[in-house]
């Protein structure tokens, strides 16, 4: 299993970015997927999911300015970044659960870093 992102950078406050993260080694479309954001000194946070069918999930703090979407077919799965604020700065991870039987395996990317300053 491997999970790329890209994407990170800088912006200014109020500006947009757009990760990337794409999957290999599972059955991309039989996943559902999320990103996490972890800033320095806080503790690792869940910011989106999109299941399978499309349903998503959005924290409080986000709602309004990210969208998350997933392409199966490319194996990707995006997190459109708008209206950036500098509490969204951290490094951002792609993440998926995998289930075999009753045994669950927790994968991640190696994280792509956001700084909005």
């Amino acid at each position: 299993v491997q999970l790329v992102e890209s994407g990170g950078g800088s912006v200014q406050p109020g500006g947009s970015l757009g990760l990337s993260c794409t999957a290999s080694g599972f059955t991309f479309e039989d996943s559902d997927m999320g990103w996490y954001r972890q800033a320095p000194g806080n503790e690792c946070e869940l910011v989106s999911t999109i299941s399978i069918d499309g349903s998503t999930y959005y924290t409080e703090s986000v709602k309004g300015r990210f969208t998350i979407s997933r392409d199966n077919a490319k194996n990707t799965v995006y997190l459109q970044m708008n209206s950036l604020k500098s509490e969204d700065t951290a490094l951002y991870y792609c993440a998926t659960t995998l289930w075999v039987g009753s045994e669950e395996y927790n994968y991640w990317g190696q994280g792509t870093q956001v700084t909005v300053s």
